[in-house]
């Protein structure tokens, strides 16, 4: 990778002193933030055969991170969204019955097209609604898609939450063949993956364990009901426990979704709970103020994306470091924290009745050096600063409802989107230059995700999503019973 200037912007560094510095320059060498200074400084320094890039009018900032999403989503967005409980029911079918390792693959490129160009330089990719881990290849294929449009990508994988055993439908040479995998198939399936594909290409791919939530429940967005709980607790204490061990056999840190009464019921194994330092969990809807300070208490870390009552200015004041993510794109989100950033403030306002909570700035370090903090990669990215990895997004600032070009972080958290973002680097590499896409042929690539698409439909059976036009209310509730098989 050569080395380059980039120079006359303003550069908003997130670094610890949280510097604007107008007319600034930030030169790379090695995929790394070389130097960060003054424009004229810089170029009268800089060798004149290292790239110069002309960044005036241009605003540049650490590359976004977004601390979770999903993979799969991106080729079914809107199917069944009418209601969270219809969407659930009908992707996480259709991913265990319906996909193959070409559809993961086609989808994470359409997923990772839509994050560079959002200015988004690592993600994070849980492998469905609920993870799927029962085939590698799956994951596999998603992290190949990803490396080729060459951002960063966290593969979540592991076990998918109750029912046990889990149907799942394998279409390997063409030909349905269905079976039912347990808990100790699916840690496996994603102890392979780790094995697999953890730090492959240098830094650009990371895994993450992933359990579908902290502890098993029969309802995917809520703790169990009290008469159900008491027969999961074996089960309770054997899933913490081989995911821990798993965690610390592989040295890779745990995601999961945890919900208001999960947080509690994990404190209560002492030994594995999935809470701590190498945790960061997604939602957190509902929380008590004892599981508040419970997750506050263990250095827990959380993501929160636009949606659902979470107590976020209550474990911000608790020094728990939260990340707005996007959940992208389950099931009507996109992959642009921009925009994710303000209705989680729009949101937090709105219910406390405080229009000063998270101000711009706290919302910007919530898509940068927090999410890389959650991650636990913060001493490699999420900041402009010297020896960090060069991720860096640069937005065009010369447009109207951009102009006038001051209080820049106001401009790029309230006015901004993923639109504005003009050129991308990551590590060094420029992957996305003037809105054109470097590694792939874009065109394609959503060509056939398209293609992808409809046969997912086609062979899922959901052809029917597609003929509601959305101008009345498709509400819908689902009370079927969930067997439960403890491991």
């Amino acid at each position: 990778m050569s080395a380059m200037l980039l120079y006359g912007a303003t550069i908003v560094t997130v670094d610890r002193e949280r510097r604007i510095i107008d007319d600034g320059a930030v030169l790379i060498d090695g995929g790394l933030i070389s130097v960060v200074g003054d424009s004229e400084a810089l170029l009268s320094v800089t060798d004149r055969s290292v790239r110069r890039i002309d960044c005036r009018g241009k605003l540049v900032i650490p590359g976004l991170v977004d601390a979770h999403g999903h993979a799969g989503h991106s080729l079914i967005k809107t199917l069944g969204c009418d209601s969270p409980t219809f969407w659930m029911r009908t992707v996480t079918p259709a991913y265990f019955h319906a996909t193959t390792p070409e559809y993961w693959y086609h989808d994470g490129l359409v997923s990772a097209l839509e994050r560079v160009r959002a200015g988004v330089t690592c993600g994070v990719s849980v492998m469905g609604s609920r993870p799927r881990s029962d085939d590698p290849e799956i994951s596999l294929a998603h992290a190949r898609a990803y490396r080729e449009v060459g951002i960063r990508d966290v593969v979540c994988v592991g076990p998918a939450g109750l029912p046990l055993p889990h149907p799942v439908t394998d279409w390997s040479g063409g030909v349905p063949r269905r079976r039912e995998v347990g808990f100790d198939e699916m840690l496996s399936g994603a102890e392979s993956v780790i094995e697999t594909v953890d730090g492959y290409e240098g830094d650009l791919t990371s895994v993450f364990l992933t359990p579908f939530t902290i502890v098993p429940s029969v309802d995917p967005s809520h703790p169990s009901r009290p008469d159900v709980a008491t027969n999961l607790t074996e089960g309770d204490r054997y899933q913490a426990r081989r995911i821990r061990e798993a965690a610390e056999h592989w040295g890779v840190r745990i995601h999961s979704d945890a919900f208001g009464g999960m947080v509690r019921l994990a404190a209560k194994d002492r030994e594995y709970a999935l809470l701590g330092p190498d945790v960061h969990l997604q939602h957190c809807t509902g929380l008590s103020a004892e599981e508040v300070a419970i997750l506050a208490e263990t250095g827990t870390s959380v993501g929160h994306a636009p949606g659902g009552r979470a107590p976020v200015p209550q474990m911000l004041q608790a020094g728990i470091t939260v990340a707005v993510t996007t959940d992208g794109s389950s099931p009507r989100r996109p992959f642009d924290l921009l925009q994710a950033a303000r209705a989680v403030q729009a949101a937090n306002q709105l219910l406390a009745d405080d229009p000063y909570l998270l101000p711009p700035g706290r919302l910007l370090e919530m898509i940068t050096i927090d999410a890389a903090a959650v991650l636990g990669m913060s001493d490699v990215i999420g900041s402009i600063e010297v020896g960090k990895r060069a991720d860096l997004a640069i937005l065009d600032m010369r447009k109207p409802h951009l102009v006038p070009n001051w209080m820049p972080v106001h401009r790029l958290v309230y006015e901004a989107t993923g639109a504005d973002v003009h050129t991308v680097i990551v590590g060094g590499t420029v992957v996305m230059e003037d809105r054109t896409v470097c590694g792939v042929d874009e065109t394609a690539a959503l060509d056939e995700g398209d293609r992808h698409a409809r046969l997912l439909v086609e062979r899922a059976g959901l052809a029917h999503h597609l003929t509601d036009p959305g101008w009345r209310s498709n509400r819908r509730e689902f009370d079927e019973p969930i067997e439960v098989t403890v491991p």
